[in-house]
């Protein structure tokens, strides 16, 4: 099997599923999965591709639909078996009726970001393998075994981080752009405030004023913001209210041992949030 991932952390999933496939993601933990340049080595690799796993919900419009396009591989056109989009296999939060421009960068579909949801991770893996049992159907009852010893190890060890961030509960914090809204909703964490003054627009003066204003009416523990986003609003406002401005792993990065798997991203990411509570108390 020749599989194609949006994102790392699909391509995190997608290894515990079908550990021996060819498996190569177009973007890495550190890049906005936003904005992708349609390279000739992404086209090459999807055209060989069985399988593209991407999240989905209007994440990857702006550069996906070109890269099948100039692919020309039926087999993963919109629609065939080899397409998968992770957001539409669960339900998702923040879902819109009527988007306009005036909006910003809204997804219509709902928050596209459902890596950071554990339950969600659970279903989605469900139906990926069930995708991979149709598409490898030689293959269906491995892919059935290593579901079921992934879901086995993912509920235990979700189990022990939700034990572990219960001190995290009721934490406000403000963050950039949407991108832990699943993660903020599983750990009861309350994101009072956007460094972005619309979603996709940067932080301009006028904004973070406002937000040093927000830190006297409604104070916030920490400012957040993901590898792939510049630091310098988060680090002008930290400035401004004495609020400890953190960089959160947002994604898989298997070079890095404390990212190198959905399992270890999850450790990773709990133990960050901890320390900055604590250092921040």
């Amino acid at each position: 099997m020749n599989i194609f991932a949006c994102e790392p952390e699909w391509a995190a999933l997608a290894r515990e599923l079908a550990p021996d496939a060819n498996i190569s993601s177009a973007t890495t933990a550190y890049q906005d999965p936003h904005f992708v340049q349609a390279r000739p080595s992404l086209i090459a690799k999807l055209r060989r591709a069985d399988l593209f796993i991407c999240s989905g919900s209007e994440l990857e419009i702006g550069w996906l639909p070109a890269l099948q396009m100039r692919a020309n591989n039926p087999a993963i056109r919109d629609g065939q078996p080899g397409a998968f989009y992770a957001a539409e296999q669960v339900e998702r939060l923040d879902v819109q009726e009527q988007v306009d421009r005036s909006m910003g960068d809204v997804h219509a579909g709902g928050n596209p970001h459902v890596h950071w949801s554990p339950s969600r991770i659970a279903s989605i893996a469900k139906a990926l393998a069930a995708r991979l049992q149709q598409l490898d159907g030689e293959h269906a009852a491995l892919y059935q075994q290593r579901l079921d010893d992934f879901l086995m190890r993912w509920q235990q060890h979700i189990g022990q981080l939700s034990a572990q961030a219960k001190p995290l509960k009721g934490t406000a914090v403000v963050a950039y752009h949407t991108s832990y809204r699943y993660l903020f909703d599983w750990l009861n964490i309350e994101q009072v405030g956007d460094l972005e003054p619309k979603p996709g627009l940067p932080p301009s003066s006028g904004h973070l004023a406002s937000l040093v204003s927000l830190q006297q009416q409604q104070p916030f523990a920490l400012i957040i913001f993901s590898d792939y986003h510049d630091d310098k609003g988060a680090n002008w406002l930290a400035t401004k209210t004495g609020v400890p401005a953190m960089r959160l792993a947002y994604s898989v990065d298997p070079n890095k041992p404390e990212m190198q798997d959905l399992f270890a991203l999850y450790q990773s990411v709990i133990e960050q949030l901890l320390q900055s509570v604590s250092a921040h108390d």
